[in-house]
């Protein structure tokens, strides 16, 4: 599989309303990304970051490839998954969405470039 599905460290639900630990360590750059639906995001890979996210709301379906395998995948709120490195990701949002990324070590790796590679 070229997506692996993760659990969150912790959560508590309660009356007042609820907690999410994604992670406690590992994870360099956190994003909070929100996107609308009816458009695609990504269609890269990046050659030195694996890729965390965790969506909060919204849906889309997640598309992978890398070199002959393509997996496709229906995300929903709730889930977290890892895209390790050299491996395509594409994102066709189904509805708005709000999702948190996280990078191993972070896209800027100079001044002028950044781990974001399309071809």
């Amino acid at each position: 599989m070229l997506v692996t599905f993760l659990t969150v460290d912790f959560e508590l639900k309660n009356e007042r309303g609820s907690l999410v630990q994604l992670v406690h360590d590992g994870w360099k750059q956190i994003n909070v990304i929100e996107s609308k639906a009816g458009f695609i995001r990504g269609n890269h890979y990046h050659k030195f970051n694996s890729e965390a996210f965790y969506v909060v709301n919204g849906s889309f379906i997640l598309t992978v490839w890398k070199d002959q395998v393509h997996e496709s995948y229906n995300i929903k709120p709730g889930m977290f998954f890892s895209i390790g490195p050299n491996t395509f990701h594409t994102f066709e949002y189904i509805e708005d969405t709000l999702l948190i990324s996280m990078y191993s070590d972070g896209v800027e790796l100079s001044d002028t470039m950044k781990d974001i590679w399309t071809s």
